[in-house]
Order: C-alpha cells, then structure tokens, then sequence
C-alpha cells in the first residue's frame, strides 16, 4: 500500500486561545526502533492539550511535534524490533505528541488491540483517560473494593471513566458535577451519589455519606482541604491537575491524625517502560471491563480535524460531558 507524502497536523504558533491553532502539512513520519505509525481514524481532545495551547505544559523531549495525546487507528507501518504487531491491526495508543493528526507515531509499549465493541473512532477517547485512572485511582490510590472514591469532574472524560472503572471494581463512587444535567449523567453512569457543587458543600455530603478513602482530584485550590476534611483515616488525596490553582494553605494536623497520604502524578513524560507496564496492565485488567459492557466512552461531541479551532473552543467552554473526538 502506497503511503501518502504529507501529513495534516496541528500546531500553536504561539501561546493562546483556540484561535492560536493551525493545521499544517509535514511529511509523513518514518517509525524508528521500537516505534509503529499509525494510520489515525480519530484522536482524542484532552485537557492537557489545553495547557499546552496555553503554554503551560510544554512536550518531553523527543516528543513528536504538535498537540495530542491519544488517537486510534490501523498501523501503516512499524519499525525495527517490533513484536507482536502487523500493519493493519487496529489498535489505540497513548503517544506523547502529535496525535492530532492523519499519521501518527507511538511507541509499540503504548499500543492496546482496538477493544472489542467499542468503534474504533470512539476507542479514540479510551487510552490518556483509562492509563490516567488506572495509575491515579487503582495503583497510586488502591482503590480496593467496598471503599468509597470521591472523583471531581464527574462528567469529564477522566470523570466519566473513573466512575465506570471504580464501579466495575466493585467501589462506592460519589461524583461532583456542575449542573443538573451533568448530575444526572453521573448517576446513570454508576455513581452512588451525584453532587451538584453549585449548590451544596460537596465535603459536608461525602462526610455526611461515610466519607472517602481515596480522592481524585482535578481542581485543587480550595478543593485540597475541602478533600482532606471529608476523607476517612488513612485515605489517600490524588492530584491531577489544578483548575483553581496549585498553590493552597491546608491544616497538615488532620492530615497528620488522619493518616492520609496526599501525593499527585504526572503521565506524558513518564519513562517509555513505565508506559509499557501501565498498557499491559489496562490490557489485562480493564479491557475485560469494556468486553462485557462495564467500561465505555462516553462521547461529548466529534469535530473533523481541520475544524480543531470548535473543539477547543467546546472543551474549553466546560460545557461538555465526556470526551471530544478529532476524526481524520
């Protein structure tokens, strides 16, 4: 099969809105040692994007050039050393850059098989949020099952994910949401309790509720000592991002007699093995969950690639509920 010579991708030209996106032609990248391309059906639209538009999250070293994390697709082609792999498998991938693309290049650690199911346009919206959870909620946090995880932004792809995972595991969840409708959307996606912040204290609810033995959290600010203060003894507090701020003053004596473990994470610059073991381990443990209907995307809204400008501006409206797509 011919492969074509150029390659749409999208850049920010500068730090800035929406606006500050462009789609570009480069050629069409070669995979090295370890590597496979990617024929892209579509990709993900993610927060970090966001950050980086804004110039706050700036790519890894080495990464590919421009914006994306995720895509899905059929592999065009594959380096040296590969294993395990034909052209024209369907697969999903986490990749460091570039992903909002036509081609795309990622490291054969990061491939899952195209889950059984779930179109492969949609299996776009899988990987940057199911490798995010299953580090964050079920290893950093060992959420273990009959516990209680309180996840924040409980219709955001993160959200949406966690609170199908943590239910497939057997978890309590308690979800935050910012509207009546995204309430509703928590709920019958398996939260135990839906809380609208706009309207009640979301700590005096999960205290009032039993409490929470595992917290992730993508607002920080106030939310850090709001987390601390409905947490059980020995309950561990994830960080992921900061929509209200990094920098908070918090009460470290609760911390203290609670015994609770405060701790966050970073995914895109993790070592290319660290990566590797995080793909066998949604491979093995959450794939399962999507094959018998307990795991799905939820899906907001898809935008063609060269129309990437509405994308941003829909996530970052924060009207949306689930993922966003780019179909190439």
């Amino acid at each position: 099969m011919t492969q074509p010579q150029n390659n749409r991708i999208v850049i920010a030209r500068e730090p800035g809105g929406p606006d500050v996106l462009d789609v570009v032609e480069r050629p069409v990248p070669a995979p090295g040692e370890g590597e496979v391309l990617i024929a892209n059906m579509a990709c993900g639209v993610n927060r970090p994007d966001q950050i980086e538009r804004l110039g706050f999250y700036p790519a890894p070293p080495g990464a590919p050039e421009g914006l994306g994390l995720e895509v899905a697709g059929h592999i065009a082609a594959l380096g040296a050393g590969v294993d395990g792999w034909a052209v024209g498998d369907p697969v999903c991938a986490l990749v460091a850059g570039g992903g909002y693309s036509d081609h795309a290049i990622a490291p054969a650690g990061s491939l899952l098989p195209a889950p059984a199911g779930i179109d492969l346009v949609d299996a776009a919206g899988l990987p940057e949020t199911v490798f995010t959870v299953w580090a964050n909620v079920f290893e950093t946090g060992a959420l273990s099952r009959g516990e209680t995880l309180l996840v924040h932004g409980g219709t955001s792809g993160i959200g949406t994910t966690a609170i199908q995972m943590a239910k497939a595991h057997g978890a309590r969840v308690i979800a935050t949401a910012g509207s009546p409708e995204k309430v509703a959307l928590c709920e019958t996606l398996g939260a135990d309790i839906a809380i609208n912040y706009r309207e009640a204290d979301f700590s005096a609810v999960v205290r009032e509720a039993g409490g929470a033995d595992v917290v992730l959290d993508m607002v920080g600010g106030t939310y850090v000592q709001k987390n601390i203060d409905c947490a059980n003894a020995g309950a561990r507090i994830v960080s992921i991002a900061f929509l209200q701020g990094s920098r908070v003053e918090l009460d470290l004596m609760r911390v203290m007699l609670k015994r609770i473990t405060l701790t966050g994470s970073t995914l895109r610059a993790r070592p290319l093995a660290e990566k590797a073991r995080l793909a066998a381990a949604v491979r093995e443990q959450v794939w399962p969950w999507v094959a018998s209907g307990q795991l799905r995307p939820v899906i907001d809204s898809r935008f063609a690639l060269d129309d990437v400008r509405s994308a941003h501006e829909r996530l970052d409206s924060g009207a949306h509920a689930g993922k966003i797509l780019l179909v190439c």
